[in-house]
């Protein structure tokens, strides 16, 4: 062990104060801001529980994003917040990056909402330096250090972002220009717009041919491996298949409830069948290329998602999805339009994907740094970014 530093329980270093409930102080005169565990306002109060430097941390919900809050607020009952014992002898801020190094999903008590005791987060034993100065300086590398990392975090989303507006921007330009010789008409005038027949809870079987809800078309249309859960007889796939029809390939189907535009091409002859409701089916599109309408569906999915109808979550109806316009080029136009997309969407998703790993690297880093301050091993300099 470094000398300075000392095993300590957490509850001798900080204090856990209490959340309340809110609804006895909100007050439109207020000046204090009300918290949830997620840093969210949830109105004002004329009185505060936790004081400026306090970290807040869920006691039901957000349970592993500690958050430093720098002024005075009222924490609601299923937020804790984290103060020092001894402010002239522990640093706030302090506390807030020991609670980022602290896993608490390992003290999750909860079943179906994670949760946390007090109890048990007061035993929690940590490495923590006796001197002030000592805990103020490696506040001060941590505060430059993260700053950085999060610049460089901004910098990549920002990049990420670019990379998909390129890609739609191409969309747009191609499928809003309607060069000569194209035609126009309502979707419903291409091909028949329809959905399965309805399938009961009491028709699943344990084993037999795969029943996709929304989730699985998502999974398969962003190129992901199911995990199958629910399954249909091989007698009932029949029936349908023989008074109704099943997806050929080519047909398209297309989430239509909750998460709108998640599109599949049916690309070979596997067996399977779909929840009636939550996904549309495309299907008898003659001499159109199911690519090129995939593509065409996916340029205007913002517009398609302003179609949706439903309160309480996004629906798209047949009936609207027939009414929306597509224009269709000829099938070698087509095909050179597909080709285009296809080489340009590979390229996004591979730039998509270095984003993404540079991202995961970063809180690596962050993990890293934080391991490294409280075993005593953090220095004056700032660490490298990757």
């Amino acid at each position: 062990m470094r000398k300075g530093w000392e095993i300590k329980a957490l509850g001798d270093v900080i204090e856990i104060r209490n959340g309340r409930n809110q609804q006895q102080v909100i007050s439109e005169t207020g000046q204090y801001p009300i918290m949830g565990s997620a840093g969210n306002i949830m109105g004002y109060s004329t009185d505060y529980i936790c004081e400026a430097g306090t970290t807040i941390i869920g006691r039901k919900g957000n349970i592993s994003k500690p958050l430093f809050i720098n002024e005075r607020f009222w924490n609601v009952d299923t937020a804790f917040g984290f103060y020092p014992k001894d402010e002239n002898r522990i640093d706030k801020k302090l506390i807030y990056y020991l609670c980022l190094s602290i896993d608490f999903e390992k003290l999750n008590r909860g079943t179906t909402i994670p949760s946390l005791v007090k109890t048990e987060l007061k035993e929690i034993e940590i490495l923590f330096p006796k001197s002030l100065s000592e805990q103020q300086q490696i506040v001060s590398i941590l505060d430059e250090a993260f700053a950085a990392i999060d610049q460089a975090k901004e910098n990549l989303q920002r990049n990420l972002q670019n990379a998909k507006e390129l890609f739609q921007s191409e969309l747009n330009n191609i499928f809003t220009k309607k060069g000569n010789g194209w035609v126009e008409n309502k979707l419903g005038e291409w091909g028949t717009i329809t959905s399965s027949k309805r399938i009961y809870k009491s028709e699943y079987v344990n084993d037999g041919i795969p029943f996709y809800r929304t989730k699985e078309i998502k999974e398969l249309s962003n190129g992901k491996e199911i995990s199958l859960e629910l399954f249909i007889s091989k007698k009932r796939y029949n029936e349908i298949k023989k008074s109704f029809g099943v997806p050929q390939v080519g047909d398209i189907l297309m989430s239509a409830v909750g998460t709108i535009g998640e599109i599949l091409v049916i690309e070979n002859d596997d067996e399977f069948y779909f929840k009636d409701g939550n996904i549309v089916w495309l299907k008898e599109f003659k001499n159109i290329n199911p690519f090129y309408l995939k593509y065409a569906l996916t340029a205007f999915v913002e517009v398609i998602k302003k179609l949706s109808i439903g309160s309480a979550y996004n629906a798209l109806t047949i009936e609207k999805l027939n009414e929306h316009k597509v224009s269709i080029p000829s099938i070698e136009e087509q095909k050179k339009i597909v080709d285009q997309l296809d080489t340009l969407s590979t390229q996004t998703k591979n730039l998509e994907n270095i984003y993404r790993q540079k991202l995961d690297n970063l809180e690596e880093l962050k993990k890293s740094i934080l391991q490294k301050a409280f075993s005593g091993e953090l220095t004056i300099k700032r660490p490298a970014l990757v």
